[in-house]
């Protein structure tokens, strides 16, 4: 059996982005499993992957002993190509017929899906469109938030108030405004993140006038995705709650203050910004927020049908 070796990112959005990469690399060796290297905090969103083969963890506490366990237990495979968008070094450790690293990587553009996808281009017989990111679950977590949502029918927002750095957070209190302006679009408000948005979550929970379900630090990676499958529209900072849904299809607003979208926004059609003047998150107003969702929504129809 031919096998691939992808090494992949840490982070939830950054995995989220290599996964163009990864479908590509599949798309061109069909009947190849591809083993990756990942992140234990990220990679749950990859072993429902359809053509996984192996999944890898760096033991990072480990230091040094578990970089030379991993590097062991990676030079046991013969593989047809490694494709390494995180080191400069690893492939060269390891038995390959063919190796591609970011430093032999073509010129790509901007965004970060773009320069991982140059790395893996490589390998590619001939030249392909970036496919759409993607993030996978199963039936059980499925029926999981199936029933979950039940108490919140219909036409469902999901709002995720959180993110890795107080700083990308738009004002909770603008989250409020927002969700209680759209209550004519919608039926309902789902509200995800980790359990250090339990707070904020809470106060959207009971500040709002929408049905709402508050499910901050109460799902895992693959629940979380199969939440957001059964949801209409995501707003949310500039986090890999973002990445997820964009990844699910869902027509996803991210609020931007500092950062750069230009290189790190949710890649896809379904995926619009709106940026904070002056990158001052206060001042960027929920009704231009709302309005920029109500006019995503609205091309997304336009394009649907």
């Amino acid at each position: 059996m031919t096998r691939l070796l992808l090494v992949t990112l840490s982070n939830i959005g950054d995995l989220v982005m290599t996964t163009p990469t990864l479908i590509a690399l599949h798309e061109a060796f069909p009947t190849a499993k591809i083993d990756i290297v990942g992140d234990r905090r990220s990679s749950d969103l990859l072993i429902h992957c359809p053509f996984l083969g192996d999944l890898f963890h760096r033991d990072k506490p480990a230091g040094n002993r578990g970089l030379l366990s991993l590097i062991g237990a990676l030079r046991r495979r013969r593989y047809a190509a490694v494709v390494d968008l995180r080191t400069d070094f690893l492939p060269w450790l390891l038995h390959a017929q063919a190796r591609s690293l970011r430093w032999l990587a073509g010129p790509a553009g901007e965004h970060a899906v773009e320069q991982h996808f140059a790395v893996g281009a490589r390998l590619l017989s001939r030249p392909t469109a970036i496919p759409a990111p993607c993030v996978w679950t199963n039936d059980e977590s499925r029926r999981h938030a199936q029933s979950l949502l039940q108490c919140v029918p219909g036409r469902r927002l999901v709002i995720a108030p959180g993110a890795n750095w107080a700083g990308k957070c738009w004002p909770l209190a603008h989250y409020v405004a927002l969700a209680n302006l759209l209550q004519k679009d919608f039926d309902s408000l789902v509200i995800l993140g980790s359990a250090a948005d339990q707070t904020a979550a809470a106060i959207l929970h009971t500040q709002t006038v929408l049905p709402s379900i508050d499910l901050a630090g109460q799902t895992s990676l693959l629940q979380a995705v199969a939440v957001l499958e059964q949801c209409h529209a995501f707003v949310g900072n500039d986090s890999g709650l973002g990445h997820m849904a964009a990844a699910c299809r869902v027509p996803t607003l991210t609020v931007f203050g500092p950062g750069r979208p230009a290189r790190y926004r949710p890649w896809g059609a379904r995926a619009a910004i709106v940026c904070a003047p002056d990158a001052e998150l206060s001042a960027l107003a929920p009704a231009q927020v709302a309005i920029s969702l109500q006019a995503h929504l609205a091309d997304r129809a336009a394009c649907d049908h």
